[in-house]
């Protein structure tokens, strides 16, 4: 496997590893993709979801039988192709960026995965995107698998508005909810840090999920809608 830098909290880089090796490991086209992105963008390479991340969005998607998914922040498309290879047949995957630098290199290995015809993108601020499709009934109630991962002060925001896109026994993934432990941290208060912190918080008190919050990567929330 490729090395990329750590992104789950407290595992050394060995068991980290063993982790990713024990389990689903990234093929030829998602290892590549992983060295593209260090090396094309390393100040944000971090951004990318972390192996064993990936794996679990796959087996999400297949668990919950997905045809219909939406993705909040693309970055070099990792995440979308492991959406897109555990959807069933004839599923469709609208990913949500405003980079096209950086979606352009996602393009190019969804091509490669062989995931393309499964994805559509759509260049637009994610608030954007999903006032768009609240705004169109055939999108009502039918959304089986969202993924957020976009801008960090916008997480309500988007949860409210998926809200009505997603069918009953529908999954939200959350990531970042831990955000490298900063949560945790009083004497951290920058913006994206509050955020998460009430995000989570109100997240927490939310009936309308089932809910749970794992230790996998930088934290992921699984929210079922009920």
């Amino acid at each position: 496997m490729t090395d990329q830098p750590i992104k789950s909290l407290g595992l050394s880089p060995e068991l980290h590893r063993y982790l990713v090796d024990h389990g689903s490991t990234p093929d030829p086209v998602l290892a590549d993709l992983i060295r593209v992105t260090r090396e094309s963008i390393p100040q944000r390479a971090l951004m990318q979801i972390p192996p064993e991340e990936g794996a679990l969005l796959t087996l999400l998607a297949r668990l919950v039988g997905a045809t219909r998914a939406i993705e909040l922040g693309t970055f070099t498309g990792y995440s979308a192709i492991c959406i897109a290879r555990g959807l069933a047949e004839g599923g469709q995957l609208v990913c949500c960026d405003v980079s096209r630098e950086w979606t352009d290199i996602a393009r190019t290995y969804w091509k490669r995965a062989g995931v393309e015809s499964k994805i559509e993108l759509r260049l637009a601020p994610a608030l954007e995107t999903l006032a768009a499709l609240c705004a169109d009934p055939a999108w009502a109630r039918s959304v089986d698998l969202a993924f957020i991962d976009a801008v960090k002060t916008e997480y309500a925001d988007y949860l409210e508005r998926l809200h009505g896109l997603m069918r009953p026994g529908g999954l939200v993934v959350v990531d970042n909810v831990l955000w490298g432990g900063a949560v945790v941290d009083a004497s951290d208060q920058a913006s994206d840090t509050r955020a998460i912190r009430a995000f989570n918080d109100r997240v927490a008190k939310d009936e309308r999920f089932d809910r749970v919050m794992l230790g996998v990567g930088d934290g992921l929330s699984l929210l079922r809608v009920r």
